[in-house]
Parts: structure tokens; sequence; C-alpha cells
């Protein structure tokens, strides 16, 4: 058994892990993930790509904001960004699908330099509120754009293909996201780790104590925002693809609450958070639905007739629970379970 966390030297206090049951465990999680195509249906398939493209996006707000403590409200701009560059290089320049997704990432992060450098001095609401505004501003534009974007037409995206060869199944698009989510996860926990992820936990805490240690305070702000947006370009792009056709009406600022929502059920600043968070409150509407249809039809109506009005309290009840009995999140949750059962039978 476990005894306790003690650590000899610097290489493992940054490691990943140094318990064989977590690597055990996680390989036995992927592989569930990926045997999964041959025995759910299409329907459980779609689900869990579509968890899969937008855990990718509240790893880079957990990262934007619970770890480098920089709020946003604004984060559907990045997304936006992301899918509309997606789509315009793939239908108006013939550019390759594989090859669009990290453009249209690194086209969201330099656009977060829009934001980002004159929210330098600005931080809380007031920072939030500014990246508000910029996905109000970024809307409007896409609206006005209407040669580029198609305007509130929106635009129609081909599928992924490679060599001529079509993924337009969910199975092959599936695989394709689990691949990435899986990749951003693993580069978020050793950025986390790193100098970079340091000196952002340290700016989140403590901010003037961590320029009087030495830590740019510019660099490591800006970095932050790129980072961040690089993941949610990179989410859009997918999203783009997923739904196969794209307006405003897909990255409004709901989705930036609701991915807020997800980090906070799930625990800022944590990696696992952001996972468990949106595992929980990304397919929630989807178990409502499947709840309600098992009542009466005036129930199963009652939620057809107001999907956005019970979505939006299905969230506000959730975060609140959460708040109210357990701050930390699922992650906190997970934590104090582990070590519960770590320290079985002599746990309090």
């Amino acid at each position: 058994m476990r005894s306790g966390t003690y650590k000899e030297s610097y290489r493992e206090l940054v490691v990943l892990t140094d318990n064989r049951a977590v690597w055990g465990w996680t390989v036995a999680g992927l592989a569930v993930l990926v045997l999964l195509p041959a025995f759910g249906g299409a329907y459980l398939v779609s689900q869990l790509t579509l968890i899969f493209i937008t855990a990718i996006a509240v790893l880079g707000l957990n990262l934007l904001s619970g770890v480098a403590g920089q709020l946003s409200l604004g984060h559907s701009a990045f997304l936006l960004i992301g899918g509309y560059t997606q789509a315009i290089l793939m239908v108006d320049y013939g550019v390759q699908g594989f090859i669009a997704i990290p453009l249209s990432g690194l086209i969201a992060a330099g656009a977060s330099l829009i934001v980002g450098i004159p929210s330098l001095r600005l931080k809380g609401l007031y920072l939030a509120l500014t990246t508000l505004a910029f996905a109000y501003i970024m809307q409007h534009i896409v609206l006005i754009s209407e040669d580029v974007t198609r305007g509130s037409s929106g635009m129609a995206v081909p599928a992924l293909s490679i060599g001529g060869l079509r993924l337009s199944g969910v199975s092959e698009f599936y695989f394709i996201c689990l691949a990435l989510v899986s990749l951003f996860t693993l580069v978020t926990l050793n950025l986390v780790r790193s100098r970079i992820g340091r000196a952002w936990n340290a700016l989140h805490h403590q901010d003037i104590a961590a320029v009087a240690m030495g830590v740019n305070i510019v660099r490591y702000k800006l970095l932050a925002f790129a980072v961040s947006a690089f993941f949610a370009g990179v989410s859009g792009a997918l999203m783009a693809i997923y739904f196969r056709y794209i307006n405003v009406e897909n990255f409004s600022i709901t989705l930036s609450v609701e991915m807020l929502a997800m980090m906070v059920v799930g625990g800022m600043g944590r990696t696992k958070g952001a996972l468990l968070g949106t595992a929980l409150l990304a397919p929630l509407p989807e178990i409502v639905r499947f709840v309600f249809s098992l009542t009466d039809g005036a129930a199963e109506a009652l939620f057809e007739n107001n999907i956005y009005e019970v979505r939006a309290l299905m969230y506000g009840v959730v975060i609140l629970l959460f708040l109210r009995l357990e701050p930390e999140g699922l992650a906190g949750i997970w934590r104090k379970s582990k070590r519960f059962w770590v320290n079985w039978p002599l746990s309090k």
C-alpha cells in the first residue's frame, strides 16, 4: 500500500505519475475507447466524438483561466475563427483538411494577440469583459464579411480525405478526434509541469512576486492566450468538420459560458478536471432528453419546445450545486475518493 508521496529528486517531482496503477488504468481506458465503435452504436460514437472535440477547447481554456488565471468569457471567438478558417481553406483554397486543422489553430493563436496585447494590464472582471466584447466583434465581422464567410447563410464543410479517400464515416472521425484529444491532453500535462506552466501558476496566484522573481509577465500572458487559442482553433476546426455546416450560431456566447461551466464543475486548474467536466456536462442535454422521453408525451414536448431554456437551467443548477457542495469540482471528488480507498480500512 502506498504510504506517502515523498520525493527524493527534482525528476520525481515533475514526472507525470510514479504510480503504475495510473498507467494501467489509462491504458485500459484508452483500449475501451478504441474498441467502443465496434460495440457501440453510431449515436453513442457521435456523442463521444463531440465530447472529444469540446474537451480540446476546455483544456485550452483551463490553461488560460485555470492555470494562468486569465479569465475569459469570449473563448467561443477562437472556436469561431478556427471553424471558419477550416471551412474557407478547404472550400475556397482546396487545402487538405488535415493540413487546414493545425493552420486553423495557428490563425486563432495569431488572432489571440488582438485581445491579448490590449489586455496585458487587465485582470479579473475587466479582462473577462474584454474577451466577451472580442467574441461579439468577431461574430459581427463574420456576418458582414459575406464575400468570405457567406454571412448569415453559413458555409458547408466537406469531409476529411486522405489521397482521395473520403473519411466521412462516424467511426473514422471518432478515431481522429480520440487521437487528437489524447495528444492535446499529453501536451497539457507536460506544459503544466514545465517552466512555462510554473510561470503561469505564479502569475495566477502572485503576479507581483512572480515579476520580482524574474518572470516576464508580458511574454507568459501572451503565450497563455496563444496556446489556449490554438487549442480552441483546432477544436473549432474539428467542430466544423463534425457538423459539416457552420454559421455564427454554432459559436455563440453561450458556448463560452458552457465551456467555463465545464472547467468549473471539473475543477479549475486541473487537467483531469477539464476532461471530467466535459464528460459530464457535454452530454447532459442528451441525458435529460432521454430521461424526458421515458415520461409521458407532455414532458417530452416541454423539453423539445423549451430546449434552450431547459439547457440553461440544467447548467445553472449543476454549477450552483458544485460551488456549494464541492468547490474543487469533480477532480476534488476524484482525489478524495482515491485517498479514501488508498487508506482503507483506516480511512476517516
